[in-house]
């Protein structure tokens, strides 16, 4: 899917490269255990020690390009610790340097570390761009506000990441592509205020009741109004939030996207609640699924479409593709609002 060379970065437009990416929250990273992430089409290492810091590396060991990943940690007496290459067991600290077998001779760095910025439990990322936006607040104001519920939905899609947006700025696809789970019946879009890379899409959703065999199968649903009520509030490019309540209580979905390649896009949701009853805690893991769902849906409803296609018919309430669109376009600069609606 993508290299693991980090010492080039792809001047493609098509990555939105200067944009700041969420590549994972805290949780999703067992301590001294490997994970693999990609950004701009290169491969990285990532793992967190016993002192609950991050670290970033290429993922390709410069002996024989074993991928690092697949490697181990080696903790150290400070709680540090080092990736080891699953080939020779080489071992290589936070900066890339290592111990050559039969020496006592740090080497200078054999790997360029992958810049992170760590804002609380959230590992941002250039992905060695040079940073042509901030990075958005709003998610550190969640974590202050809300429960944090767990991470779900992590994909990575055959798809760019131009797609993957249109889909989940799409406010027409509900009573389509989730129909089965959501049974909406009608998508009411009541207002859609454009602010530059950042917007507001406001819809209510009536919805059927759900049947015997829908609550057995996943009885989180249970959770869900007649009428939802959404709150979209948008960060482009990398952020979708789902902002609505449960029977249980407030809700706050994080959708997340990263361009791993200019072919293929990770995305994954972080859950947060307010819950303001003991059922929430009882359908956490209920609600964990039901979310995973929604994500497995969009990326299965990605892969039937054909690609460029010519659009010959253009529904009302595009306000957030065309939203999209015109920020592609215009990337890095901000183009004027003149969205609103």
């Amino acid at each position: 899917m993508s290299t693991a060379v980090s010492t080039v970065i792809s001047t493609d437009r098509s990555m939105l490269q200067g944009a700041p990416w969420l590549l994972a929250h805290k949780s999703m990273l067992t301590v001294n255990q490997p994970m693999k992430v990609a950004v701009y089409g290169h491969d990285y290492v990532l793992w967190k020690d016993a002192n609950n810091r991050v670290q970033a590396l290429p993922n390709i060991c410069p002996h024989m390009g074993a991928m690092l990943s697949e490697g181990w940690c080696v903790e150290q007496l400070d709680g540090a610790s080092a990736i080891a290459c699953p080939f020779h067991a080489l071992e290589f600290d936070h900066d890339g340097c290592t111990v050559l077998p039969g020496t006592q001779k740090e080497t200078l760095s054999q790997l360029k570390p992958l810049e992170l910025v760590i804002q609380g439990d959230f590992i941002w990322s250039y992905g060695g761009a040079e940073p042509q936006m901030a990075i958005p607040d709003v998610l550190t104001q969640i974590a202050n506000e809300y429960e944090f519920v767990g991470s779900t939905g992590e994909i990575s899609v055959a798809t760019p990441l131009l797609p993957m947006l249109l889909n989940m700025h799409d406010y027409n696809h509900q009573n389509g592509t989730h129909r089965e789970m959501f049974r909406i019946e009608e998508v009411r879009f009541e207002r859609f205020v454009d602010t530059g890379h950042h917007s507001d899409a406001y819809l209510k959703m009536p919805k059927a009741s759900p049947t015997r065999q829908e609550v057995l199968k996943n009885p989180s649903v249970l959770l869900l109004p007649k009428v939802i009520e959404a709150h979209l509030e948008n960060f482009f490019p990398s952020i979708v939030l789902f902002r609505g309540e449960s029977a249980a209580g407030p809700i706050v979905q994080c959708h997340l996207f990263i361009p791993e390649s200019a072919e293929h896009t990770r995305t994954y949701v972080l859950l947060f609640a307010k819950p303001k009853s003991p059922v929430f805690k009882l359908m956490k893991r209920s609600l964990l699924k039901l979310v995973a769902t929604v994500v497995e849906q969009d990326a299965d409803i990605l892969n039937k479409l054909y690609a460029d296609p010519p659009q010959k018919i253009k529904l009302n309430n595009e306000a957030g593709m065309d939203w999209v669109r015109r920020n592609f376009e215009s990337w890095p600069q901000v183009a004027e609002p003149n969205l609103s609606r």
